[in-house]
């Protein structure tokens, strides 16, 4: 195998508790926070992963001494956890208020599912801007301003209730909700089949499946939603939806020729990210 190169790995993340969280943030969400616990092997202490740092960096240790990881600063390797893994060893051993300096992409390293704590505290939180780059060094007015800044530049994006990996976000104009399920492709696309048969996979009056994101090893469906939708007009039409797509999901009986026709269309609605 050439230097540098190595075996692609289609699901990175899984095995993380928080897999449908970092999907999201690495392909879908402009700016969000969230939090792990280490592995004992690694000091059993906390990680804070983000959408994207200053300067591009991929990793950062905050003034407080926490490791910080970007999911979003550069194309990854054909491994995105061994380069994410490789990124915060780097961040561990950096200097508060400074930039990690992992080796390059593709570059063999720990994988990041080994070095999380599956049964650890998670969190997760959505934001409206980089606001949490001024935690990396509090006296950086610059960096400070920047973050302020940055708000204006973000697509407009907000949580779902407390729906889990839901979200409403406004493009061009126009309402979306996407969905980071954290459901295997296979299993979630004959589900949706399912539903599509039936013409049950709208999730609110007046709203159009749109087709879905291959993120990372997983599925986010995407509607397009009625003119002037807001997040929390959403809310209970969602709650609804999972009652059907529950069950769905739950069937493993073969798909009938309709269904597997759904099935077609749905894929042919694709798009693979990066």
């Amino acid at each position: 195998m050439p230097k540098n190169q190595t075996p692609f790995v289609a699901r990175p993340l899984a095995g993380l508790p928080i897999e449908a969280e970092l999907v999201a943030m690495r392909e879908i969400l402009p700016a969000a926070v969230a939090t792990a616990t280490l592995v004992p092997d690694q000091g059993g202490g906390i990680v804070q992963f983000v959408t994207y740092l200053p300067q591009t960096a991929r990793a950062f240790k905050r003034a407080d001494g926490l490791p910080v990881v970007a999911l979003q600063p550069s194309h990854p390797s054909d491994d995105l956890a061994q380069d994410l893994g490789n990124a915060l060893v780097a961040a561990l051993a950096a200097e508060p208020k400074a930039a990690a300096e992992p080796p390059p992409l593709g570059e063999p390293g720990p994988r990041l599912p080994d070095l999380i704590d599956p049964a650890g505290p998670t969190s997760f939180e959505l934001k409206d801007s980089f606001e949490y780059w001024s935690e990396i060094d509090p006296d950086n007015k610059d960096l400070a301003d920047a973050a302020v800044k940055s708000a204006d530049q973000l697509t407009p994006t907000e949580a779902i209730g407390d729906i889990a990996g839901a979200y409403w976000a406004r493009i061009n104009g126009r309402e979306y909700l996407r969905w980071s399920l954290g459901v295997e492709e296979d299993r979630l696309l004959d589900a949706l089949a399912r539903l599509q048969a039936k013409r049950q996979a709208g999730v609110v009056e007046g709203s159009k499946y749109a087709g879905a994101f291959r993120a990372l090893g997983l599925v986010i469906p995407v509607w397009d939603l009625p003119a002037g939708t807001t997040a929390a007009d959403l809310v209970e039409p969602l709650a609804e939806f999972r009652s059907r797509l529950d069950p769905a999901l739950a069937d493993d009986s073969p798909l009938d020729a309709n269904q597997r026709r759904s099935r077609a269309g749905l894929v042919a609605r694709f798009l693979t990210l990066r």
